[in-house]
C-alpha cells in the first residue's frame, strides 16, 4: 500500500465515534439568581444521555452551557468544568469556535435556513465554522444519509429548505450539524413540535447516530427518553431554589428501580 492510498483511505474513514462530556461542580447563574447547583454528570461516547425533569428546573441551561452557549446571555455567569475528553472547554486551549464545532446544537425549533437550497444547508456549517470540503456532493449524501432524509430528498436538493416538513427541516438541522464533525451533539427537546410520524424518524436517527456521536437530549417526553437513552439524569427544582440532578445513571434503573422517591413520582407522572 503506497503512502497516497494510505491517505486516500484514511480521509474517507468516517467522523469521530463521539467523545466523552464530564461536568464536573457545575453551578450557573442568571444575575442574582442561581439557577445550577454543583451538577456532576458523565456523558459517555456511544451513548445517549437523557436530561429529564420538570420545566424551569435548569435542563436547558445546563445544555447551553455544554457548548458555552450560556455566556451569551447577559449577566450569565457559571462555576465549575466542563470537560471534552479530558480538555476544559472554558479553559484557554480551546478557542469557541472549536468548541462550537465539536459540540453542536439541535434547537427545540427546526432552524433551517428557508430560502436556501436543501444542499446548502446542510454545507452552511463548514463557511460559519472556516472549513472546506474537497467533494461537497458526497458530504451533502453522506449527511442526509446519517440523518435518515436522503431518500425523501434526493431529488430535491436545489429547493428552498423552506418547502420541508417540520420533521424533515429538524432532520436537516441534524444534517447540518453532522456537516462539520462533531464529537457531541446537543439536542433540546428536537421533537416537541413534531407529530407521531416525525419523531419517530428523528428517534430512530438519534439510534444510528449514537456510536458516531456523543448525543444529550433534554426531553419532557418520558417515553422518548425510555427509548433514545443510555443513561438518564433527573433535573429537579425546590421551590425558591436552583436546579440540581436529583438521580442518575442508566435509564432502566431511574425508570424502574429509582433510589428517590421523587425521581419515582416523576417518571410515573405524579408531579410536572
Amino acid at each position: 500500500m503506497t503512502a497516497d492510498t494510505q491517505v486516500m483511505e484514511a480521509a474517507e474513514q468516517p467522523g469521530p465515534a463521539g467523545g466523552t462530556l464530564d461536568a464536573i461542580g457545575v453551578s450557573a447563574w442568571f444575575g442574582q439568581r442561581k439557577v445550577l447547583e454543583k451538577v456532576d454528570i458523565v456523558m459517555r461516547a456511544g451513548e445517549v444521555t437523557a436530561l429529564i425533569g420538570p420545566s424551569g428546573c435548569g435542563k436547558s441551561t445546563f445544555l447551553r452551557i455544554l457548548n458555552r452557549m450560556h455566556e451569551l446571555v447577559p449577566a450569565a455567569t457559571l462555576a465549575g468544568s466542563v470537560l471534552l475528553d479530558g480538555e476544559d472547554i472554558y479553559g484557554t486551549e480551546l478557542r469557541l469556535t472549536e468548541v462550537r464545532r465539536r459540540i453542536g446544537m439541535v434547537f427545540q425549533k427546526p432552524n433551517p435556513f428557508p430560502a436556501m437550497s436543501i444542499a446548502d444547508n446542510v454545507t452552511a456549517g463548514l463557511k460559519l465554522n472556516g472549513l472546506r470540503s474537497a467533494d461537497k456532493e458526497t458530504l451533502i449524501e453522506e449527511c442526509l444519509r446519517r440523518a435518515s432524509l436522503w431518500d425523501e430528498v434526493r431529488n430535491r436538493l436545489p429547493a428552498p429548505a423552506g418547502g420541508l416538513s417540520g420533521g424533515q427541516q429538524q432532520r436537516l438541522c441534524i444534517a447540518r450539524s453532522l456537516a462539520v464533525r462533531p464529537d457531541v451533539l446537543l439536542m433540546d427537546e428536537p421533537c416537541s413540535a413534531l407529530d407521531p410520524t416525525s419523531t419517530r424518524r428523528v428517534e430512530e436517527t438519534i439510534h444510528e447516530l449514537k456510536e458516531q456521536v456523543t448525543i444529550i437530549i433534554v426531553t419532557h417526553n418520558m417515553q422518548q427518553a425510555q427509548r433514545v437513552s443510555q443513561r438518564c439524569a433527573f433535573f429537579l427544582a425546590e421551590e425558591n431554589a436552583p436546579g440540581r440532578v436529583v438521580e442518575q445513571g442508566p435509564t432502566e434503573q431511574v425508570f424502574h428501580e429509582p433510589e428517590d422517591p421523587r425521581t419515582a413520582d416523576y417518571v410515573n407522572g405524579r408531579f410536572g
